[in-house]
């Protein structure tokens, strides 16, 4: 599997812990040779891949949605580079599926969506 960064309009995209050679542009992302950045990466790097904040990406660690593992002395955050990938595949099957349940008749029965009659 291969990390994905966007890769910002004007600006030169930098590979996450690998050398410039290592780094490609395809579709608008840059990916990264899994050979570049090692087995695991830093919450920065996972930040960097999400485009979300450091704190936003320590809060998906603490809360369990993205799994990690603790490492040295100071318990630094490392996360996998597979198990990341596997989080960026859920997440779009559930905003695929999110979107054939708004496009089906099912959503609009009130007891399925949560809403109620008053």
């Amino acid at each position: 599997m291969v990390a994905a960064a966007p890769c910002l309009r004007g600006g030169y995209p930098q590979p996450l812990g690998g050398d410039a050679a290592s780094a490609r542009i395809i579709g608008g992302m840059v990916t990264i040779s899994p050979d570049s950045a090692g087995r695991f990466l830093t919450l920065a790097d996972v930040a960097e891949v999400l485009n979300v904040s450091l704190s936003q990406a320590y809060a998906l660690v603490r809360s369990g949605e993205l799994p990690a593992i603790k490492v040295g002395g100071s318990g630094r955050w490392r996360i996998e580079r597979d198990v990341l990938e596997s989080y960026i595949a859920s997440k779009y099957e559930e905003a695929r599926r999110q979107a054939l349940w708004n496009q089906s008749d099912w959503a609009n029965i009130p007891e399925l969506t949560a809403e109620r009659f008053l």
